[in-house]
């Protein structure tokens, strides 16, 4: 565990070569990586979305492919397709970017619902069905996918089932003033994500996601997570509270970011830290809040910071 610990760390600091100042996204990306997870990164362009899922990818020595998703995008671009070969007189199967390790979904909601389905199977069952046969689909799969929240013109809004699928929801937000013009050093001649070394192999990476399932999480954890998804489906805010996959999701979350923490247990404030991200994409609140200005993780916060933190067992021994 102290070996995987120290590693991750390597690859945390590796990435910082070329993402400067977001230390915490990119601590929940990887979270979300050992949890076999997904994430939506929601922001304005420019913001260095793409350059961590690049950083990422090049870190672990993963297949990267980027799909940019377009109005005229069809499924068969995103999952792949059977060309007919007439030397062969057989047809050939034509992978499609989907078909990587690391894969980085472009303004996902500039393109049609029946295009972003094609996304919905491989997110939840690692797999993708074409001309009715079911093809795995090569593990580590991460998927990060990037939506503008400012443009909306021509834009499809992700349905509730496929947000569902996404482990986390984050922003990046702007570097600050000492940020952004360390940045300006940095890719003054060339720019780092041409030099960044692999730091991890994909072996490690399916290990470490393995071991990262067998993180203890106590009963009182499960208690506090349950009490949190239970207060979203009674709040006076939400019109749709959170599923039971969201418990899930929630707990497999706490078991990677302990994992990622160097700890094998889990403690309720790794879920009352990840709760915002986790589950504000989850529910439906009320349509006449957009009048104050409060949105999903604005809610969550509120009912983690009423609920009372347990204390596990695990830390009682501790």
């Amino acid at each position: 565990m102290e070996k995987q610990h120290s590693v991750l760390h390597n690859v945390i600091e590796n990435i910082e070569r070329v993402v400067v100042g977001k230390r915490e996204e990119i601590e929940l990306s990887l979270t979300a990586l050992l949890a076999k997870g997904h994430v939506l990164l929601e922001d304005v362009p420019g913001v260095g979305k793409t350059m961590m899922v690049r950083a990422i990818a090049r870190s672990i020595g993963a297949d990267f492919k980027r799909i940019q998703f377009t109005p005229d995008l069809l499924p068969s671009d995103v999952s792949g397709v059977s060309i007919y070969n007439q030397k062969t007189q057989s047809f050939e199967f034509r992978a499609g970017p989907v078909m990587s390790n690391v894969v980085l979904a472009d303004e996902i909601n500039r393109t049609s619902p029946k295009t972003q389905s094609a996304l919905l199977e491989a997110l939840e069952e690692g797999s993708v069905t074409i001309d009715g046969q079911t093809r795995k689909l090569e593990e580590p799969f991460f998927v990060m996918a990037t939506q503008n929240p400012i443009e909306y013109g021509g834009t499809y809004p992700l349905p509730e089932a496929q947000l569902d699928r996404f482990l986390f929801k984050l922003k990046m937000g702007y570097p600050s003033y000492e940020e952004e013009l360390d940045v300006l050093h940095r890719v003054e001649q060339k720019h780092p994500i041409e030099e960044l070394a692999e730091v991890l192999s994909l072996t490690d990476i399916l290990e470490m996601q393995k071991n990262t399932a067998g993180v203890y999480v106590d009963a009182a954890v499960k208690q506090y997570i349950i009490s949190i998804v239970n207060e979203t489906r009674t709040h006076r805010d939400v019109q749709l509270g959170v599923s039971p996959r969201g418990s899930i999701a929630l707990m497999k979350a706490s078991q990677a970011y302990a994992f990622l923490q160097g700890r094998e247990y889990v403690i309720p404030d790794d879920v009352k830290h990840l709760s915002p991200v986790t589950l504000s994409h989850r529910i439906i609140l009320r349509s006449d809040l957009q009048m104050v200005e409060k949105d999903g993780e604005d809610v969550i916060r509120e009912i983690v910071s009423t609920l009372r933190v347990p204390l596990s067992n695990k830390e009682a021994v501790q």
